[in-house]
């Protein structure tokens, strides 16, 4: 391939003026070098992380058109939140899939065969990635089937993993009708993991009831917390998972716990139980404040969870069994539904970036940059 080739990026630019300007822009495309795959991209989907980049902090209402460019204003006290990514243009987009157009001298054989793909800039034309960021497909699986197969099954199973890893035997997990939440579900039914699944209306309970999932509890009724107790106390969970952040939930699951280990002291202790109860957040549905009203005694941690993060730690040996799991399962346990196929060009239309901003259950948008 020439090297003054070119293909298509997204990129997403906060300007210390105060505006979002998402932009598609001409990048060179370089050679593979050994180890290296160049990868026409043909699926990516719309992560909930990738539209935390993509969007930044911007006022989704001031959302417009101008020319070749998605505009949006930038509130000015949100900037400092931002500060280490304003002038600077930021490709797009964590994982996906295509096939491979060109690869390095030691990978040649690999040409013409679909890989998945993580590792960013994924809303573009192409992409030239490591063969250690890539999975190979097999022979007879499309690109879409393959775009999804590293940010929600790898942190789906790392949540299994970093629950065992410290000690627990049962999880909670919030927002859990999401496309990350199925998979949990499938996973936990069969590792026998004890789950204990939180969604926000009925219609989500019967979706995942649907699934095999035993205890599913709906927010919004009026007696959630006693369910979460009861639920609590049958699956004896005591870490939790928890997608939303802002709000008060990851609160009355801490205390929903305390109130579950409260029954077994044999005495009264000011300080609450001994039994530890560990809280991670690793999403931000809710950008709004934390809410904890510590009515839970003192055995008790509250952090962040992040993949990468959490692969590094694991190390490779991990991992490997990981992604092993992963591609054996990709059409079962891993697999992925889509609300619609849009074009690298639609996410500068206004209206298609609005619908893509709402995350709700069952609107998974996959971007083909092949179209």
């Amino acid at each position: 391939m020439a090297a003054e080739r070119h293909g298509l990026e997204l990129h997403s630019l906060v300007t210390e003026e105060g505006t979002l300007r998402i932009t598609l822009d001409p990048v060179p495309l370089a050679e593979p070098g050994p180890g290296e795959l160049l990868v026409r991209v043909e699926a990516a989907p719309v992560n909930p992380s990738d539209l935390g980049l993509l969007f930044g902090p911007a006022d989704m209402a001031t959302l417009r058109r101008e020319g070749d460019a998605l505009i949006a204003d930038v509130p000015l006290d949100r900037l400092p939140a931002v500060a280490g990514r304003i002038g600077k243009p930021m490709a797009v987009g964590n994982e996906g899939a295509g096939t491979v157009v060109a690869a390095g001298p030691d990978l040649q054989h690999l040409i013409g065969r679909k890989v998945g793909m993580i590792g960013g800039s994924m809303y573009a034309q192409y992409r030239r990635v490591a063969l250690a960021d890539s999975l190979l497909l097999p022979e007879d699986a499309a690109a879409a089937e393959g775009a999804s197969l590293f940010v929600n099954p790898l942190t789906a199973l790392g949540f299994v993993e970093t629950m065992r890893a410290e000690g627990h035997s049962a999880i909670v997990h919030t927002a859990a009708a999401s496309n990350l939440g199925q998979m949990l579900v499938r996973i936990c039914k069969a590792d026998g993991v004890p789950l204990v699944n939180i969604v926000r209306s009925p219609a989500q309970v019967a979706l995942l009831r649907d699934l095999g999932a035993e205890h599913v509890l709906d927010s919004s009724s009026p007696d959630f917390d006693a369910q979460l107790v009861e639920a609590i106390a049958a699956t004896g969970a005591t870490i939790a998972f928890d997608a939303i952040g802002g709000g008060t939930q990851g609160g009355r699951i801490l205390a929903a716990m305390e109130a579950v280990a409260a029954r077994s002291l044999k005495s009264y202790s000011r300080y609450g139980s001994d039994s530890f109860k560990q809280l991670y957040i690793y999403g931000m549905l809710d950008v709004g404040p934390t809410v904890i009203d510590r009515h839970f005694g003192f055995a008790w941690s509250m952090g962040g969870w992040l993949l990468f993060p959490f692969l590094r730690k694991a190390g490779a040996e991990t991992v490997a069994r990981m992604r092993a799991r992963i591609l054996a399962e990709f059409r079962t346990t891993f697999a992925s539904t889509y609300t619609a196929t849009i074009g690298l060009a639609d996410l500068l239309d206004p209206e298609v970036a609005l619908a893509s901003q709402r995350k709700g259950t069952g609107e998974k948008y996959l971007v083909d940059p092949s179209r």
